[in-house]
């Protein structure tokens, strides 16, 4: 078994002494986006977050997500025991949002599996689920090889793989079918096909991550500089703009996905070989004023983050028991909160005004660590966690994605977000500051006109 060549997760929880110290205070920035890799703006990001609404969108996915390539006669076998997703007439040109859990049924990680052959596929996402998938490949009696191709910040200065880029908004269709001299293929919602631009095949997935009309467009890497600029060139009778790494973060805040909840590895015998395997630096850092010692307050099911219409129990996964016996009960639902304007703006007068200064709120996207968990209140009692939370242009909104007890879930609801840490982390991107209590109105996810219409008459609470 490949052992990590730092310090394990398992070893620096038993040095710290607790899960939730131990992430609270690593020095490990949020999320990038590519940043370093992907302009952060082309001209700026609120006209660039409008263009998926407006004309449309040319974002380069290229270097945020890991790949994990796997191919072999047990690949179709070793997904089917580690994803709560049928697998049934899974191959060629098929995709699904991928999702895995623990033994106990709590979330650990999620990322877009393409079927690239019958038994070769490609899963892209964050590293909390590719590294387990790595992990049970290596570690178990599975016919199959894979290859790993990290983040362009790990990757040691060499190209990606694959180059990935979206295309998504209005004038897709007609730009899509002027590129290929042929009519938008008719292809449901997360299926594949293969296109034909400047003479490359290109494998496409039907995709849009705001709501709006969309492809993902990937392919050797080799290619990708030519097929970006015939999409650019042909996308300027379109009133295509190129996406940077700033406006592609907020997509995710109308499309209603949580990226990245703190994966439930940190507890449990059975995964103890798995934290001793990891890195230290694989668990991230968490952010938000949610303060617990105990890490399993922090933990998500499949049913919290709106994945339960994933979870099929026609096969034998890792936690089907546990989540059979979960998936009659209570649970929490996945909503959008939008902050109270008067509220936001205290926040940002902080600064410059007489008085307490608050948790910076960077725009346009506001997560300070990794895992982003903000306390839910109604009269002074946690009813959900806030994840994550950001300004979306097309509302004039400041919202974050949350889950929240199932009485609290009705859209117009008023709740609480408590913003700002206490105790303050040794994240060296947290400064002192105090916390504030930030009214919020519960609407759908995905969000839907309520911010658009009603959100600055929201009642005072």
């Amino acid at each position: 078994m490949d052992k990590p060549t730092t310090e394990s997760l398992q070893a620096a929880i038993d040095r710290v002494g607790n899960a939730v110290d131990l992430i609270r205070n690593q020095a490990i920035r949020a999320f990038s986006h590519g940043l370093g890799f992907v302009p952060g703006e082309f001209t700026n990001w609120r006209e660039e977050a409008m263009a998926w609404h407006t004309t449309c969108a040319l974002m380069n996915q290229s270097h945020h997500m890991t790949d994990l390539f796997i191919e072999g006669p047990d690949t179709v076998r070793l997904l089917e025991h580690l994803g709560v997703n049928s697998v049934t007439g899974f191959g060629r040109d098929k995709a699904k949002q991928f999702v895995a859990v623990n033994d106990d049924g709590f979330y650990i990680g999620d990322a877009v599996l393409f079927g690239l052959e019958d038994t070769s596929v490609d899963l892209v996402g964050r590293r909390t689920l590719i590294d387990w998938v790595e992990y049970n490949a290596r570690t178990g009696d599975w016919d199959v090889t894979i290859e790993r191709d990290p983040q362009s910040v790990q990757r040691g200065g060499r190209p990606p793989k694959l180059y990935r880029y979206e295309i998504q908004g209005p004038s897709t269709a007609p730009l899509v079918e002027k590129l290929t001299g042929q009519r938008v293929p008719d292809v449901k919602f997360f299926g594949m096909t293969t296109l034909t631009i400047a003479g490359r095949k290109v494998r496409a997935l039907r995709h849009g991550m705001a709501g709006q009309i969309g492809f993902e467009l990937f392919g050797p890497w080799e290619e990708g500089e030519e097929i970006y600029e015939a999409i650019r060139q042909c996308g300027e009778e379109f009133g295509l703009r190129q996406v940077g790494a700033m406006a592609y973060s907020t997509a995710n805040l109308e499309s209603g996905w949580i990226p990245g909840p703190l994966p439930a590895i940190f507890t449990g015998d059975r995964l103890a070989p798995y934290r001793e395997w990891l890195p230290a630096t694989s668990a991230g850092s968490l952010g938000g004023s949610l303060h617990s010692t105990d890490i399993t307050d922090y933990y998500f099911t499949p049913y919290d983050l709106g994945y339960g219409r994933l979870v099929k129990f026609d096969h034998d996964f890792v936690g089907r028991d546990a989540l059979r016996a979960r998936a009659g009960q209570p649970h929490r639902h996945k909503v959008t909160l939008v902050w109270h304007p008067d509220d936001v703006a205290r926040l940002f007068a902080s600064l410059w005004t007489p008085g307490p200064t608050y948790k910076y709120f960077n725009l346009p996207k506001a997560r300070y660590g990794q895992f982003q968990l903000d306390e839910v209140l109604s009269q002074g009692r946690r009813v959900g966690i806030s994840t994550d939370c950001g300004y979306v242009v097309r509302d004039q909104a400041v919202v974050s994605l949350a889950v929240v007890d199932e009485e609290f879930a009705r859209p117009g609801t008023e709740v609480q977000v408590l913003w700002g840490e206490d105790p303050v982390s040794a994240k060296p991107v947290v400064e002192p500051h105090e916390q504030l209590v930030v009214r919020a109105t519960v609407e759908s996810a995905p969000l839907d006109r309520f911010a658009r219409t009603k959100y600055r008459t929201a009642p005072q609470v």
